[in-house]
């Protein structure tokens, strides 16, 4: 999928996954009402069990956290010293999902395109064993910094020409979400004392007055691509909003990146009450944040997407054509509908197309 991407958009991609840390879920409300019985929400596996049985918050969860954390940051780098991202393996580009034949023959060009441009290198000599690039890829983890708690305990001092720098050592990089963003908010305090590259989440609750103060507090040094602002307005909203908060963040001297999360706000729920997303609503609003950020003269950096390689089927639409009644075949998320392999390919396919001018797909 990077690969796609790096391809089409001629630039690197850093690569950063939503894993090895992300079992916090952040509620609306502390409780909920099943069969008339009130009970504790569930708030993710490191607080309590989606069984109602298991809903009391635990402690002990929060050790079971770091485990899988670690255990899952170990099976990462196994993978990719095994050479699970080696670009010589053209049958893993199978299309063969793609139901639509004008669709599977734009993204047909788009391969076989980038596999000439490697047996090119390969006859030149530019595919040479020492060059890792080519075998493996670099992957970051990251995770909402919801409970401070944990993330207070893997926080540790490091000193660094002479200065002492705090880093937390639980991942990467973390991200302040949309409702825990508040000026005056123990999650600020704590994410202004960090040096890691941190993000925050800004969506429609969030004014244009407020962006500027908040940056003053976690980039105090004004340091370029310190702050990620990750936006999820909802398809039907982005323009409404990211107009004035890039105005908001061009009238400052910070440098941020901008990153578009088309997910959160585009869930939507069936009539049996599965919570899905619409695929054709989340490119809607990818693509009205590379227009807009053009028509401004800013640019976006990444997308927040949440994804499986699994053939789940918890989204609807994309090149397979997922429908509605399609859901319960595979719905496995306890949270959030995310993309399958097919629909998150389908989605690095057309933003390749957008950097590319491929013709437009159906």
């Amino acid at each position: 999928m990077s690969l796609m991407l790096v391809w089409g958009a001629r630039t690197p991609v850093v690569r950063i996954a939503r894993m090895a840390g992300q079992y916090a879920k952040p509620r609306s409300s502390p409780t909920e009402t099943i069969d008339g019985v009130e009970y504790p929400s569930f708030r993710g596996d490191n607080v309590n069990g989606m069984p109602l049985e298991d809903r009391k918050p635990d402690p002990q969860r929060l050790l079971g956290a770091y485990f899988h954390s670690a255990a899952t940051i170990n099976y990462v780098r196994s993978l990719l010293n095994s050479a699970f991202a080696n670009l010589h393996h053209p049958e893993n580009w199978n299309l063969d999902y793609v139901v639509s034949p004008q669709v599977k023959e734009v993204y047909q060009q788009m391969v076989n395109q980038m596999l000439d441009a490697f047996d090119f290198m390969k006859t030149i000599g530019a595919d040479q064993p020492e060059q890792a690039s080519l075998k493996t890829v670099d992957m970051f983890m990251s995770h909402e910094g919801l409970l401070l708690e944990y993330e207070q305990r893997l926080t540790r001092s490091v000193i660094k020409n002479g200065q002492k720098l705090w880093y937390n050592l639980g991942t990467h990089y973390l991200w302040i979400g949309d409702r825990t963003r508040q000026l005056n908010g123990a999650h600020v305090e704590y994410f202004r004392g960090i040096r890691n590259p941190i993000g925050v989440k800004v969506g429609p609750s969030m004014t244009p007055q407020e962006l500027g103060p908040l940056l003053d507090i976690l980039d105090p040094d004004f340091e370029p691509g310190k702050v990620t602002l990750i936006t999820r307005y909802g398809h039907t909203k982005i323009r409404d909003h990211l107009p004035a908060h890039i105005r908001a963040v061009q009238a400052t001297r910070h440098k941020v990146v901008w990153c578009c999360d088309p997910m959160h706000g585009n869930t939507q729920s069936t009539k049996s009450g599965l919570k899905t997303r619409n695929f054709d609503h989340i490119m809607s609003e990818l693509t009205s944040a590379f227009e807009i950020h053009k028509e401004l003269n800013s640019r976006l950096g990444g997308a927040h997407l949440e994804l499986t390689g699994d053939p789940v089927t918890e989204a609807i639409g994309g090149s397979t054509n997922l429908k509605e009644s399609d859901l319960s075949k595979n719905y496995q998320t306890f949270c959030d509908p995310r993309l399958n392999y097919d629909q998150s390919m389908d989605v690095a396919y057309k933003i390749a197309a957008y950097f590319t001018q491929a013709p437009k797909t159906p």
